[in-house]
This record gives C-alpha cells, sequence and structure tokens, in this order.
C-alpha cells in the first residue's frame, strides 16, 4: 500500500509502498553525515524512495541539484512522484538506471555522492526479490559501487555511504583501490557499549592520507527498524 510521510523537516512529503519499500532511521544517519558546500551538486546512488537526497536536500542550503539513480523502475517511479509532490522538479532529475550503465555525460558531473547500498550477502526468496534487491549484492557488488562513484565524481569530490562495520577492512581496501581516500570513520551502534552494526564512511576522490575516527553514533532504531526493510 502506497502512503505518504512527512519527513519531518519544514513542509518536505515522501512517498512510501509499505509492500516495497521503506526506508530505515540509517538513511536518515546518512542524510545528516555530512553538510553540504555552497553549489554542491549531489548524486543519491541506490536511492529508492528517494529518502537520503530529499533529507540532504532538506537539510542544507546551498544544493544546487540532486540526481536520484535508482535501478528498480517501481522505485525510481515513486521517487520522481515524491519530487513532483514537493515541486522541486527543477532541482532534483531521477535516473532509473544500473549504476554500472550510467550515462557518460555524468562523468566528473558531482561534487558530493551518498549511498546506502544493499550491503548483505546471499540469495532471497522469489516473492521477495524487489526487497532482496535493496538490501543484498545481488546486482550491484562493492566494487561495482565504488568504481562508478570514483567515475562520476569530480577530483576533490567527497563520496559518504553507510555500511556493515564488519565489512569496514573490505570497504576501505575497496574504496583506496579506486582513489577514493577515506577521511572520516563513523561507527553506528544500536545502543550505548554494543559493537558497532553499521560505519558511516566519507572518503574523498584523490584526497591525501588521513583518517579520521570520530565517536560513535547510537542509533537505537535500528537495524532493522521494525522487520529490516531496507538498506
Amino acid at each position: 500500500m502506497e502512503i505518504v510521510e512527512d519527513l519531518l523537516i519544514g513542509n518536505y512529503r515522501i512517498l512510501q509502498d509499505t509492500d516495497l519499500y521503506r526506508f530505515t532511521s540509517d538513511a536518515v544517519l546518512l542524510a545528516r553525515f555530512l553538510r553540504a558546500k555552497r553549489g554542491e551538486r549531489v548524486a543519491d546512488f541506490c536511492a529508492g524512495s528517494g529518502v537520503v537526497g530529499l533529507h540532504f536536500y532538506a537539510e542544507n542550503t546551498g544544493v544546487e541539484h540532486v540526481t536520484l539513480f535508482e535501478m528498480q523502475p517501481r522505485l525510481a517511479e515513486m521517487s520522481a512522484r515524491t519530487v513532483a509532490l514537493n515541486g522541486l522538479e527543477g532541482k532534483f532529475t531521477v535516473e532509473n538506471v544500473l549504476l554500472q550503465e550510467i550515462d557518460p555525460r555524468y562523468t566528473e558531473a558531482f561534487s558530493l555522492i551518498l549511498c546506502n547500498p544493499p550491503y548483505e550477502r546471499g540469495g532471497f526468496a522469489a516473492a521477495d526479490a524487489e526487497k532482496a534487491l535493496c538490501r543484498k549484492e545481488l546486482s550491484l557488488s562493492l566494487e561495482e559501487l565504488c568504481a562508478a562513484a570514483a567515475r562520476c565524481l569530480k577530483f576533490g569530490g567527497r563520496f559518504a555511504l553507510i555500511h556493515r562495520a564488519d565489512r569496514l577492512a573490505e570497504l576501505l581496501y575497496t574504496l583506496h583501490e579506486h582513489r577514493l581516500e577515506p577521511k572520516k570513520v563513523c561507527p553506528v551502534c544500536g545502543r550505548a557499549g554494543a559493537r558497532p552494526y553499521a560505519v558511516l564512511v566519507a572518503a574523498v576522490k584523490g584526497g591525501k592520507p588521513g583518517t579520521e575516527l570520530l565517536s560513535a553514533l547510537i542509533n537505537e532504531k535500528s537495524p532493522a527498524d521494525a522487520d529490516g526493510e531496507g538498506a
């Protein structure tokens, strides 16, 4: 069932499908991880319902444009209607495409890329295919994600994403291999004293070595936020 939810920032609203995909609080953490620079041209990779890009735009002044990239047609179409619902057609573009197949016109087009990717491994039941594509590395690997980000970022541009804590070493290595130098790492815990279940990471294309380890964030609403939908 499709519903309209208040984003709780200004008068912005977002369309959600309770049978298909609903964003989790991890997406909100990502949207709040970095601040926008003046004239920022932003991409939201694996955009899903568009919550990360919309939330980032709503919280930051100076964002010039946001492009939402989503591979699933139903989610991309819903994101486009969310853009129209908020009267943001001139500020947002929605692209229904695999990240591996992004049009060359987006090469080095963005100063900031945000991504809440599918970061679980494993298969899925046929009935849950659309939800599984949002959560599991079935059509997009970490390697392919980092390659796409490196291709679409300007030199000096930033790439911020949230991922599983137990894949941090793999994530940092893969970013480095694509000249995306990790600059900030922030653990995310479900409660005080618990092991991190996720990490927020910000990297800079062509950046110099040097990583800041930030204090852990406590996010009691996740993991799962209900039944584990979303990534």
